[in-house]
């Protein structure tokens, strides 16, 4: 690489990627009633990428890849904020806040490819807590390239419905059984903008991540079941191709996927060993209708906010006790700044969770 585009990427790569973290933390404390305060408080970090991004027009011809990674990167990080603030001068429609948020897995997963070569960029992919592990990350770099490994978008193309995208850690290896986290977004959401709520625990802890997209508009909460059905097929296309643990199968989702996890998980033929359902919407009769061999013995992490204006923490609370009663092992995690929103923090210890429970 030349002194200039060195230079370039010197000032350009850190506050792109502490502006990524900004609208990370911008997401985990969306609430209607504090939506102005908590984009103001992160400052304006984008403000050097804006000013740093033209500079890349300039470099060599033998960048092209990586200029052209960057800047769609920061192409999409500075829509979110420019959406953000946009949407606040005019009064902060929630709708329309999630939505410009969708910039940010866009600009995840340009960037994704460079963690091979760029160490900052492979830190940024894995939990704070390990970003010091200075052994994972060579573990990482080193990893042999496989044609079974890294990220892959199976039938996933924007709009679709049905598909899932698929990330095997680059440090898979078959001689052993790895745990599978299935990953279901919110109602509005896909499979390929969720599966970086997990990305990153994933990578660093050593789990396979699948994030499905519905089939319909929403999960199947109501009318015929076509969703639990697909998650089945997706399953096994991974059990056939990776060394999966049948103990150790997580079905997990936020908001409507959450409440899918509740639906689909329950049922007698349910795959999934564990469920982890956040910010769900729950019914007794969830319950009620469950096959009662099922529920018996059967791990379940509920993670909700006490701020959560769309399902009210009442719900999850009842959602313990009955699943409780009836016979789950029933792991209860109530976050009292948590508005309706995916708590990330908590993934490392529902995967500790996954692999004693």
């Amino acid at each position: 690489m030349l002194d200039r585009e060195l230079d370039d990427l010197t000032i350009l790569l850190p506050p792109l990627l502490q502006s990524l973290e900004a609208l990370g933390f911008i997401s985990r404390y969306l609430d209607p009633q504090q939506v102005a305060e908590v984009v103001e408080s992160v400052g304006r970090p984008d403000d050097v990428v804006r000013e740093t991004l033209p500079r890349l027009a300039g470099w060599s011809e033998p960048l092209a890849a990586l200029r052209g990674a960057l800047t769609q990167a920061a192409q999409e990080t500075l829509a979110a904020y420019d959406e953000l603030r946009g949407l606040l001068d005019q009064g902060g429609d929630m709708g329309a806040i999630y939505r410009a948020l969708r910039h940010v897995p866009r600009a995840q997963e340009t960037l994704f490819p460079l963690a091979s070569g760029l160490k900052p960029v492979s830190r940024f992919f894995l939990e704070p807590e390990l970003r010091g592990d200075d052994e994972l990350l060579t573990r990482l770099a080193q990893a042999p390239q496989r044609e079974d490994t890294g990220l892959a978008h199976v039938g996933d193309a924007p709009g679709a419905r049905g598909g899932f995208s698929i990330y095997v850690p680059e440090t898979y290896t078959p001689d052993v059984a790895w745990p599978l986290v299935m990953a279901l977004h919110g109602g509005a959401g896909t499979g390929r903008g969720f599966l970086w709520s997990w990305l990153r625990e994933a990578r660093g802890r050593g789990a396979i991540l699948i994030a499905p997209t519905a089939t319909g508009e929403t999960w199947a909460l109501q009318g015929p079941d076509t969703d639990s059905p697909n998650l089945a097929r997706i399953l096994a296309f991974a059990r056939d191709r990776w060394n999966v643990d049948p103990d150790r199968l997580l079905l997990t989702g936020m908001s409507d996927g959450g409440t899918f996890s509740y639906v689909s998980g329950l049922e007698a033929g349910s795959p999934f060993t564990h469920l982890a359902p956040a910010s769900a919407a729950f019914h007794p009769m969830l319950v009620e209708t469950a096959d009662p061999e099922r529920l018996a013995g059967l791990p379940i992490h509920i993670a909700h906010g006490a701020l959560d204006w769309m399902f009210p923490v009442g719900m999850a609370r009842e959602a313990a006790q009955f699943l409780a009663a009836s016979g789950a092992v029933v792991t209860y995690r109530e976050l009292p700044d948590l508005s309706h929103a995916y708590p990330r923090e908590l993934n490392p210890q529902i995967l500790a969770w996954l692999n004693r429970a």
